[in-house]
Parts: C-alpha cells; structure tokens; sequence
C-alpha cells in the first residue's frame, strides 16, 4: 500500500488517484498498423525494389542481371542527366516562387471576415480536385496553336513550354497551399494585431511584421511539399510538351519514364528514381533543418 501523507496542520491526506485521462493514456499502437502496412506496401516495398533494380540491367522481360554501380556512373556521365537536373532544378524554384506568393496571399485573405469568403474558397479550391492528366488535357487544348484561345505556338519556344509547366503546375496546386496558409494565418491570435493596431501600424506593415514571421513554419511545411512535388512532376510534362521542344523540358522524370519505356532499360531508370528520393529526402531535411522547424513545441503559429 501507499503510504498515507500529512499535510501542514497533520491531517492524513489520502494518496492521489490517476485521473481517467492519464489512465487511458494514448491510444495503443496498433491503431497505427494499417497505416504503417499502406505505407511499406505502397511506399517502402516498391522504393526498395526500385533500389535493388539501380544494380542491375532489366529490359522488363527475364531475370535482373547484376551490373553493379554500372547504371550510377552512366547516370553520372550522361549529359542529358545533367542537362534535366538543372531544369528540374529550376523549375522547383520557379514553382516555388509562383506558387507560395500567390497561395499565401490567397491563404490570408481567405482567413478574414470577406463578404462570399466561404464560396470564394470554395470556387479557388476546385482545380484541386481534378486530375493532373485532365487539366494538362484541358491546357493542351487551350493552348493550341490553331484552335485554342492563343493563337501562338507557345508550347513550341522554350521558354514559352517551360512557363506553361509552371502556369499549369501552379493552377492545379495553389488551391491546396492557399488551403494550408488560410489554417495556419487563422491560429495566430488576434491580439498581436489589435496590439499593432494601437500603436498606428496598417496592414502592409502587420503583414510583414506579424503574418509573416507567425507563418514560418507554414512556409516551410508548403515548401516541403512543393519540392517534393516538383522533384516528382511527370503528368503535365508528358502530355504538354513530350519533354520538348527539343529536350527542353525534360525533367528528371521524364528522363526516368524514357529509360525505363522507350529504352526499356528499367535498370538505369530505377537507378533515376533512386536519386529522386534521395534528392528530395536531402532537401527536406536541409530545409526542416535550416528553418527550425524540427524544434517547433507548438502545432498553433504564434504559441
């Protein structure tokens, strides 16, 4: 038995019972199980066989044949690899500029009081829905040169294809960041502002002194995700442009599906793909690291 403790005035004090909640603690862990099985099934089972494949030389039919690090040197020396690692670079970056200004402006509009705010969002949050091979479809259409709405073959320079992956890219997946801005500008307390308001500061001058700097670790997580999905654009590319003019949009991914479909060398594109993740596991942690976000104690902006 617990010993029985006296108070100041020597009056036993009967020993403390564990409140229901701290009796059920947290839930047990195989709640987590059939989400941890989707994942290794549908993520870790195919990225470690696409591991394994970067080590042989498979056309799609027989048994994987051992090469070694043959397929990682060519990746090295090939000039086309290095030629749609910086497009691929640069359209991370010209993704990521277009797509967070406008989805963080978007997002704090959104968080206000606006008359029709509800079904504005509503409305912005559509292209979201719709699928990548859909909206490139639509796009192709609109963008020919003969019976679209611009009568210019913009897909046929190469600066014209390239902001079209961008335009397209960020059309499809702004509303979701504005999606991800409007939670994040909605949980930093209002008494930051009424308190800048009392010392005669406007909107521009709270945007950039108080939204700004309570949304950091928004940013950053968009970021993550833009990245991520810029390292992994394939559909738009694919149907938009055929990785042209020329070679001139041929990203990363689509270097890996014509390795691996028209080359039939499954080996060399696997040996892609596994310097895809890699590259984007890096980058996120560098950026995780950089920003701080990793010591965050809070999940609420502001706190």
């Amino acid at each position: 038995m617990t010993p029985e403790k006296e108070n100041e005035r020597g009056q036993v004090r009967p020993p403390k019972t564990k409140s229901r909640a701290a009796t059920v603690g947290r839930p047990h862990a195989a709640w987590a199980l059939p989400g941890v099985l989707f994942f290794a099934f549908f993520a870790v089972v195919p990225m470690g066989l696409a591991f394994y494949l970067s080590f042989t030389s498979w056309d799609g039919l027989g048994d994987p044949q051992p090469v070694g690090l043959d397929n990682w040197q060519k990746l090295i020396n090939d000039d086309r690899m290095m030629q749609s690692l910086w497009l691929t670079v640069l359209l991370t970056a010209a993704s990521w500029v277009f797509q967070t200004v406008v989805a963080l402006l978007l997002g704090v509009w959104a968080a206000g009081r606006q008359r029709n705010r509800a079904v504005l969002s509503a409305i912005f949050f559509v292209p979201f829905l719709l699928s990548s091979t859909a909206i490139a479809l639509l796009f192709y259409a609109l963008l020919d040169p003969n019976f679209g709405i611009i009568q210019k073959n913009t897909l046929g320079s190469s600066s014209g294809a390239f902001l079209a992956i961008v335009f397209v890219g960020g059309w499809q997946f702004i509303p979701f960041h504005t999606l991800i801005y409007q939670g994040g500008a909605r949980q930093i307390p209002g008494v930051l502002y009424q308190a800048a308001a009392i010392d005669g500061a406007g909107r521009y001058r709270q945007f950039f002194s108080i939204t700004l700097p309570q949304l950091r670790h928004t940013i950053t997580t968009s970021t993550v995700l833009m990245v991520v999905g810029s390292l992994t654009y394939f559909e738009t590319v694919l149907i938009l442009t055929k990785g042209g003019p020329g070679t001139d949009t041929a990203i990363l991914p689509y270097l890996m599906y014509e390795a691996g479909f028209k080359s039939y060398d499954f080996g060399y594109a696997s040996a892609i793909a596994s310097f895809l993740v890699l590259a984007a596991t890096v980058l996120s942690l560098i950026l995780v690291r950089l920003t701080g976000f990793g010591g965050m104690r809070s999940t609420r902006e502001g706190m």
